[in-house]
């Protein structure tokens, strides 16, 4: 995509689409809502459906994904002909429904997959079902086929979904270091920093949940290189030994800031949930502020991608509280959204 009609054209369609987008202070609508029924016609006027609570909820989050999904897309399809890089970021979504399934074969089920649709980029056969041979044949999950996911203990099952991790981000890391240094600026910042994130991620969710430390914490690492001198495990690798219950050793952590704060008479743990929220109000933040810096680089469709992604975390973590009986403020209020 080296025209520069063609990538004035393509910013300008993204703008359109951000515009609308539940992104900024257009979040500050989600505050007033106290029903799902509400939020299915703010998001969708119109198209909204009369539908049981339950059956809603997976109807709207099913959507909302939907849409994400067919935005980007339009984006990319209009990069002609659309980088590596972005084609890897859209995949996020084939990625998730592979984990997915993953799930659902070592809990037993015998259902067909639900997947996300992302035509003209698939690679696996979503139809082939259940032949997991056709299904991945010629495509990256290919080895995947030969494993018995019905003797498969939870552990084994956690450290192939990090495997698959691994393999996601180190192609995605690959794909954007093969872009010019011009159109990679804010990718190579922002893709860094959520690697390394993503790992705290991990190391927190495995001390506070599984009781995992360092060294078997190591195995779920993302160790990919980023270049001389820089770990994007070293961070979480940190992590995994410091002792929970004493907050003092945890504020000369470099990932310090993303911690929940400490409260009067209480007794502080780090909680990963806050973790994972603060980190992503952060990428937002980034993404929000280079999206518009180089209106004429990748790293805006990058961006762009990061922000409809934004906005599908928080339109589906809305839906959720919804329809757990919280209302529109309370959920931004535990998300930590401001506007």
């Amino acid at each position: 995509m080296a025209e520069p009609g063609r990538r004035a054209y393509v910013y300008a369609k993204a703008c359109g689409i951000a515009g609308k987008s539940c992104i900024g202070s257009r979040v500050s609508r989600l505050r007033s809502l106290t029903r799902l029924a509400d939020l299915d016609r703010l998001i969708f006027p119109g198209e909204s459906r009369e539908l049981p609570g339950g059956e809603l909820l997976r109807d709207l989050e099913k959507r909302i994904t939907g849409r994400a999904v067919q935005q980007i897309l339009t984006i990319v399809s209009s990069c002609s002909p659309p980088p590596e890089f972005l084609i890897r970021q859209l995949r996020v979504y084939e990625y998730a429904d592979v984990k997915s399934l993953l799930n659902h074969l070592t809990a037993g089920e015998t259902e067909a997959p639900v997947f996300t649709s992302l035509k003209p980029f698939d690679t696996v056969r979503w139809a082939a079902w259940p032949d997991l041979g056709a299904m991945f044949r010629q495509s990256e999950f290919q080895w995947l086929a030969g494993e018995d996911f019905g003797a498969m203990t939870a552990e084994e099952n956690m450290l192939l979904q990090a495997r698959l991790d691994r393999q996601y981000y180190q192609m995605l890391w690959e794909s954007l270091r093969r872009l010019a240094p011009k159109d990679r600026r804010a990718g190579d910042l922002i893709l860094r920093e959520e690697i390394s994130l993503r790992n705290c991620m991990w190391a927190l969710r495995l001390r506070s949940y599984y009781g995992v430390g360092s060294p078997q914490g190591q195995h779920y690492l993302l160790k990919i290189p980023l270049g001389p001198g820089r770990s994007a495990a070293a961070d979480a690798e940190a992590a995994l030994k410091l002792p929970l219950d004493n907050p003092a050793v945890w504020k000369s952590w470099r990932r310090h800031a993303f911690l929940n704060p400490e409260k009067p008479g209480e007794e502080w743990k780090p909680d990963p949930r806050f973790f994972q929220n603060a980190v992503s109000r952060y990428l937002y933040r980034l993404a929000r502020r280079y999206f518009r810096s180089d209106p004429f680089s990748l790293d805006a469709v990058m961006c762009f991608i990061k922000l409809k992604q934004f906005e599908e975390d928080i339109l589906t973590s809305a839906a959720e509280g919804l329809g757990l009986g919280m209302s529109g403020g309370d959920i931004l209020n535990l998300l930590g959204v401001e506007k």
